[in-house]
Parts: structure tokens; C-alpha cells; sequence
């Protein structure tokens, strides 16, 4: 078995007499910025929007909100509930010092999941698409990534000598396995790695990725 490695990247004139021409960088210009705005708004539509953290999180601080809410006004009413046991608690956090172990451990757990919590927020997730280069920021295009992986998987078939072929995504590359038998293997890689490319760049996504080609060889 051996690896390959490599990365795919993916004006009308004015009329009028006394009206200059637009010169043609400028419009370049304009079409590659209009390009990135078409590629950021792809990126931020098919972006994770984190719903179950959320209303996790929502739902606790909601309850909370509730318990803390009722102890107060029945505490004001003369007829405290008592459901959490503040005194017992007051009295212990009044008797216990920081250096406490007990202390130092619910401290650490707390801060565990709040950095938990702020990893999730601003950490970008796996999109539930791969965008597609459109050119129009008002049209937003993405395949499935089982789309994207059967159809590179279907493009390494295509090469002579393929009996079969696979192809998943982790991250930002994608593992081609085509399985030969009889070949060089090392040529058979290299012509298996440019067909893979040459069907990524028709897709036109909008990040560019990693192929890695990983030949295996039947006996």
C-alpha cells in the first residue's frame, strides 16, 4: 500500500459620448470580490448553527431561573419553600475554606464547562453541506458529502485497473482506497490522484481540500 498527497484549490461597457471606458482590471477586480462574497455566504449558510447545545443550555438556565424565581416569592409571601437548602449551604460555604479539596474540585469542574460550553460556541463545527462555488451571493449551492465522496469514488472507477473504490471525508481531505490488481502501483496511484482531482475541480467547492490516495492491492 502506498500514499499519494496533494491539495485541489479551488462590466458592461458605458455608452455615451463623454464617458470613459471602465478599465478592465477594475472589473476583474470586482468579479473576484464578488466571488469571495459568494463563497463566504455559501460557507456561513451551511455552518452548524449548535441548536442542541443551545437548548441545553437554554433549558437549564431556564429551570433555574424558575427554582431560584419560586424561593424568592415564597420567601417574601412568609411561606419559603425551602426546595433548595440555602441555609445548610450558606452555613458550609461560611465554615469551609478556598484551600478546601471539595472547593478546589467544584471550582475546576465549573470552569471545565464553561471553557466546554465557550469551545462549542466559538469553534466552527462540521457543515452540513459542502459548499458549491455559485458566483451570486443570493444563490447558495451545496452537495451532501456522500454526494462528494461517491462521486469521487466513482471517478477513481474510471481509471483501467480499478476493481473498486471508496472515499470518505475527514476534515478538509479525502481518503480514496481503490483496489487493483496487477499494476505498478506507485503509476496506478498517480493516475487514480488525477482523475480524483479532475472530478474535484468540476465540483468547484468553495474550500479546497486534501486528497490522499491510498492504493491496495488484491491478491
Amino acid at each position: 500500500m502506498t500514499t499519494h498527497e496533494t491539495t485541489q484549490h479551488g462590466a458592461d461597457e458605458p455608452s455615451g459620448a463623454h464617458r470613459a471606458p471602465v478599465p478592465p482590471q477594475r472589473s476583474r477586480a470586482a468579479e473576484r470580490a464578488a466571488d469571495r462574497a459568494a463563497d463566504r455566504a455559501a460557507v456561513r449558510a451551511f455552518r452548524p448553527s449548535r441548536r442542541i447545545p443551545a437548548v441545553v443550555v437554554a433549558a437549564l438556565l431556564a429551570l433555574l431561573s424558575l427554582l431560584v424565581l419560586a424561593e424568592t416569592i415564597s420567601a417574601l409571601a412568609g411561606r419559603p419553600l425551602r426546595w433548595i437548602p440555602y441555609d445548610r449551604m450558606l452555613a458550609w460555604a461560611g465554615s469551609t475554606w478556598w484551600s478546601d479539596p471539595r472547593v478546589l474540585i467544584g471550582a475546576a469542574v465549573v470552569t471545565l464547562a464553561g471553557l466546554g460550553l465557550l469551545a462549542v460556541a466559538l469553534v466552527p463545527g462540521r457543515p452540513r453541506m459542502v459548499p458549491v462555488r455559485s458566483g451570486d451571493p443570493d444563490l447558495i449551492i451545496g452537495l451532501r458529502p456522500r454526494s462528494v465522496t461517491r462521486a469521487l469514488a466513482h471517478a477513481a472507477e474510471q481509471v483501467p485497473g480499478v476493481r473498486s473504490a471508496r472515499a470518505t471525508r475527514r476534515g478538509h481531505t479525502f481518503a480514496v482506497t481503490p483496489t487493483t490488481c496487477g499494476r505498478d502501483v506507485d503509476g496506478f496511484g498517480q493516475d487514480v490522484r488525477g482523475a480524483v482531482l479532475s472530478r474535484l475541480a468540476a465540483l468547484d467547492l468553495v474550500e479546497p481540500y486534501r486528497v490522499s490516495v491510498n492504493v491496495r492491492e488484491q491478491r
